[in-house]
């Protein structure tokens, strides 16, 4: 599937405004078109009157003035569109990814990527991902990117890979890394057990498992440089205490980690799973979440 339209949220936070550019140099990397949205609630704004409907919506379409003048600005000659959501933030940033990419010019099946801010207006100073990036990374069918941290210097895109359901994740980051001109690090861990060692069965089942999550690495690794061969991509499997804690150190030299979701059902509907959210709330670098196959 072609890599499609970019959608971006925005409030007016600062969140928010890094997110705005980051996803309009994307977009014009991808030589496609940046969709903005504001979700002002138009539904629920409208049942508390006309009057403060009106005010609502002339916020809204403020603060869009502002980001897609900041888009252009970032990416001068980018085709910016905007748009006042009438629902809350993860309906509207949903509705409109599906929206736009079904009128994605010269392809005629684009797969758009959400973009949005750590925290919005009503976030922590913390920046722990808000309520709103997790509902959508934890609901779309399309890769959707945090922006976290600061703007860094490129340092190349590290991907978490566990198995071949992960390709799509390697293939999202692989594209990235290209278009950037940065190097690609497939990043393959295992958890240790302190006591393995006096419990010779449980040894044998950990040494399979790493045995053969090293290979399905190996074998995305190759199917990587064969797909990109001009890509720089380097392989490491570690073992370490905590898979997410490896991903959120790698953040640290990273300009975007790019994670598979891995969804866990549960009576609200699906949430991402426990690597996911980890990496989503810690991360020094913008997060990407790909839908595994």
């Amino acid at each position: 599937m072609a890599e499609g339209p970019v959608v971006v949220g925005t409030d007016g936070s600062s969140g928010a405004a890094r997110a705005v550019l980051w996803a309009a140099q994307e977009a014009a990397l991808r030589h496609q078109p940046l969709h903005i949205v504001c979700a002002a609630d138009l539904d629920l704004a409208e049942r508390l009157g006309a009057d403060t409907a009106r005010r609502v919506r002339e916020a809204a379409r403020s603060l869009l003035a502002e980001a897609a003048s900041a888009a252009s600005a970032r990416a001068p000659g980018l085709a910016v569109s905007t748009e006042v959501g009438r629902e809350p933030a993860a309906d509207a940033l949903l509705r409109a990814a599906a929206a736009t990419a079904a009128r994605a010019p010269g392809v005629t099946t684009a797969e758009p990527t959400v973009v949005l801010g750590s925290r919005g207006l009503g976030g922590f100073a913390t920046l722990l991902t808000g309520s709103t990036g997790l509902a959508v990374a934890g609901q779309a069918g399309c890769p959707v990117v945090v922006v976290r941290g600061t703007e860094l210097p490129a340092s190349g895109v590290v991907v978490g890979v566990r198995d071949e359901e992960d390709l799509g994740a390697v293939r999202f980051a692989a594209e990235t890394a290209r278009r950037r001109k940065a190097a690609l690090r497939l990043l393959s861990t295992w958890t240790y057990l302190q006591y393995v060692g006096t419990m010779a069965p449980l040894a044998d089942v950990v040494r399979v498992a790493v045995e053969a999550e090293a290979a399905a690495s190996t074998r995305l690794l190759g199917s990587v440089r064969e797909e990109f061969p001009d890509l720089e991509v380097t392989e490491e499997v570690v073992r370490v205490p905590s898979p997410a804690g490896e991903l959120v150190a790698a953040s640290l030299r990273a300009e975007l980690v790019v994670v598979g979701a891995r969804r866990t059902a549960h009576h609200l509907g699906r949430g991402l799973g426990r690597v996911t959210h980890a990496v989503l709330q810690h991360a020094h670098c913008p997060v990407a979440v790909v839908p595994r196959a």
